[in-house]
């Protein structure tokens, strides 16, 4: 369903390098996309997958690539690369169990960290989060509504158990997506590859070895590409990276909230922990004891508005999360101020719905 996603958005370039949990994408989009007139690229190593990815996106192309953990972390400094030259790419992380190699094939959520805060500076980096295999196609299209809107990379954050777990859809409920655009200048203007007005601007988009001269550069520069150290332009320029995006944050939320009557606890989570969620909702409800249960789908710009609207009706919130010490539940603690707050964390292995229901009836 990623791939089906990303071809309905208009997907036309995939580079990529085998790592399990995320190898079905790669091999997936080497079957479908030349065949639809793209191009898919086995790279021969994830630092290449991205890089070849960025220069597609630069010419023009609506560019992907696929990795895990371990792939992340050498692709880091490409994404650095691409934040400073604002191009749009979307990237698949399929989390494992970390660190380093981990296990290749046990489950995990313990990346949220490294992804959103791998570039120099904490720049942001819109990132989204699927549960089920309709969220695979409608997030990952989106993805690429994003990056082309916010000229940024994009990651669709999944794991083992959401991207390898086998379950029907009706494709004809599947929503319509529009392909990805870019905002592109008019032919009469003058052009600046990097041209804003105000910070939260985006720029122009216009492909290299065109009609236009493009110069990209991945160091500080201006408006015009060009490299300059510390002059206002160029600060401003860097400052833009992250208001572009947090002046957007609210539009970029997605959750899905099941609001339960009389609950006085809220179960919060993301990927495959909230499907089990969604069945401790479920029996509990059964059981004459509603819980309310929020499903974040936008992990990053954290969804604090969806958060405290759903938090304030609640007494008590249990964030429940598949990783040591409850890496996101971190995050969201500044704004669950005026309720109690418990985790429930667990490595190795899925977190049980016994589990959670323990916590939910104490």
């Amino acid at each position: 369903m990623v791939v089906r996603g990303a071809l309905a958005a208009g997907c036309d370039f995939f580079a990529g390098y085998p790592i399990t949990p995320s190898s079905e994408v790669y091999a997936e989009m080497m079957r479908q996309l030349p065949g639809l007139g793209g191009i898919a690229v086995g790279a021969p190593d994830e630092i290449s997958s991205l890089s070849y990815a960025v220069g597609a996106s630069l010419s023009g192309a609506h560019a992907m690539t696929a990795t895990s953990g371990p792939g992340w972390s050498l692709m880091i400094e490409t994404v650095g690369y691409a934040v400073m030259t604002e191009t749009p790419v979307v990237i698949l992380v399929v989390q494992r169990l970390g660190p380093a190699t981990g296990g290749a094939t046990q489950g995990g959520q313990g990346d949220l960290f490294l992804v959103e805060y791998c570039t120099s500076g904490g720049y942001p980096i819109p990132v989204l989060a699927p549960v089920d295999a309709y969220d695979c196609y409608t997030l990952t299209a989106e993805a690429f509504s994003i990056a082309d809107r916010l000229r940024s990379p994009v990651v669709v954050l999944s794991d083992k158990e959401v991207a390898m777990t086998v379950e029907s859809v009706h494709l004809d409920k599947l929503p319509d997506v529009r392909p990805a655009f870019r905002s592109l200048p008019s032919s009469n203007s003058p052009y600046r590859p990097y041209g804003i007005q105000a910070l939260s601007d985006v720029p122009l988009f216009t492909p290299v070895g065109g009609s236009r001269k493009v110069t990209v550069t991945g160091s500080a520069h201006n408006q015009d590409g060009q490299l300059r150290k510390n002059d206002p332009e160029t600060i401003r320029q860097i400052q833009h990276l992250d208001v572009k995006i947090s002046q957007y944050a609210e539009r970029l939320e997605r959750v899905r909230w099941t609001d339960e009557p009389g609950a006085r606890t809220l179960l919060v989570s993301f990927g495959i922990s909230a499907r089990t969620c969604r069945d401790v909702a479920r029996q509990s409800k059964s059981e004459g004891n509603p819980v309310s249960l929020l499903e974040i789908l936008s992990l990053y710009p954290v969804p604090w508005r969806a958060l405290k609207a759903a938090a304030q009706k609640v007494r008590r919130v249990v964030i429940v999360e598949e990783n040591l010490s409850g890496l996101y539940g971190k995050e969201l603690l500044p704004f669950l101020r005026d309720v109690e707050v418990q985790k429930v964390n667990q490595i190795g292995a899925m977190i049980s719905p016994a589990a959670i229901r323990e916590v939910v009836r104490a």
